[in-house]
């Protein structure tokens, strides 16, 4: 797995701004706008949270609507007496990857102009994609051991040992297809709206923005319910089914 992630680190689309602290190299422009992402999360939770009612009123309605659709989503993939602990999880690995995915596509970072590369989405970065597929794997193992301790890796020779290299090779090939699957559709995403504001006017690309929205969103969605449903199979066990 060590040698598996130095390989997707060098996996490279265009060129990067890179900054060097120590004998560490940073991808200077993910890091921009992963935290101008953040910061707009905390923000907005912020402004709509801090004057709370009793009897919701316009941006708390809203957030409380976001709030019961991201518990839904653990809730239908974890048991329910389960599923509470892993909201927050969940909830932010989903806002962060909307998030990502819409700086992504509806500002135009290309007009900013950097020392080397551009700024784009975090996720259209490898390294971004993989990272978050390892803590959801790194989760998972964890809510498996908590709640069935040693017995949780019975399960992989369950039903019958002759399966055990099968299901080792699962435990690699969900963060492989995880991180793939949000990397390759946001990264032709942003190609396709590239090429399309290269070859004709400007208002011609902005149905294929709209869609690459709509694209964006079901994205972070599969993320984070196979998320969730990879945690409730874990908490669950084999040995449960």
């Amino acid at each position: 797995m060590h040698n598996l992630c130095i390989i997707l680190s060098g996996v490279e689309v265009g060129k990067h701004l890179y900054w060097e602290i120590g004998e560490y190299k940073i991808h200077g422009q993910v890091f921009i706008v992963s935290w101008l992402v953040i910061a707009t999360l905390i923000t907005l939770s912020f402004i709509g949270t801090r004057n709370l009612c009793r009897i919701p009123k316009k941006w708390q309605n809203f957030m409380e609507f976001i709030l019961e659709f991201l518990q839904d989503i653990a809730k239908n993939q974890i048991k329910e007496q389960d599923y509470r602990p892993w909201i927050p999880y969940i909830a932010t690995i989903f806002l962060f990857i909307l998030g990502s995915n819409w700086a992504g596509a509806l500002i135009p970072w290309k007009l900013i102009t950097l020392p080397e590369g551009e700024l784009a989405a975090p996720t259209n970065d490898i390294n971004t994609t993989v990272a978050l597929s390892l803590l959801t794997s790194l989760s998972y193992f964890y809510a498996g051991i908590n709640k069935n301790g040693i017995g949780y890796f019975s399960r992989y020779i369950e039903p019958t040992p002759i399966l055990l290299p099968i299901n080792i090779l699962e435990d690699f090939t969900k963060p492989l297809s995880l991180s793939f699957r949000l990397f390759g559709n946001v990264l032709a995403d942003e190609l396709v709206v590239s090429v399309f504001t290269l070859l004709v006017p400007i208002i011609i690309p902005l149905p294929v923005m709209i869609l690459g929205l709509f694209a964006s969103s079901i994205q972070a969605l599969i993320f984070s319910t196979l998320s969730a449903a990879y945690i409730g199979e874990a908490i669950e066990g084999h040995g449960e089914h």
